[in-house]
C-alpha cells in the first residue's frame, strides 16, 4: 500500500466538488448516499464542505491508516489529486504530517 493509498490526509482537507453525472443516479459510480447537491451541474462530496473537512467515504485514523471506503467509485478530483504535489504536502502539513519527501513512510 502505498503512503497515498494510507495517508487520507487529502479527505480531511478540502472541499471535493465534482459534475453530478459522476453520481449514480445520473449514471457514474460515485454513491448517491455520498453526495450532496450543490448546484444542477456540482455535487460534492459529504463531510467536505465542513469547517474541519473529512469526507464521509474516508475510514481510519489519518497518517497512520486512513482509507477511502469508495476508492474505485471516488470522483475526478479525487482521482487527479496528486501524490507528493503542493496541495499534497499542505494537506499533510494541516494534520501535523511531513510532506511525503521527507516522512520515513514514502
Amino acid at each position: 500500500m502505498s503512503a497515498c493509498t494510507a495517508c487520507g490526509a487529502c479527505c480531511a482537507s478540502f472541499r471535493v466538488d465534482f459534475s453530478v453525472h459522476e453520481t449514480q443516479a445520473e449514471g457514474g459510480s460515485v454513491p448517491d448516499g455520498l453526495a450532496v447537491t450543490v448546484t444542477d451541474t456540482i455535487s460534492r462530496m459529504r463531510g467536505t464542505d465542513h469547517g474541519q473537512p473529512r469526507c464521509a467515504a474516508l475510514s481510519g485514523r489519518i497518517g497512520e491508516r486512513a482509507m477511502c471506503g469508495i476508492y474505485e467509485w471516488r470522483p475526478n478530483p479525487c482521482r487527479e489529486f496528486e501524490e507528493g504535489s503542493d496541495a499534497c504536502a499542505q494537506a499533510r502539513r494541516r494534520h501535523g504530517l511531513p510532506p511525503l519527501g521527507d516522512s520515513p513512510e514514502h
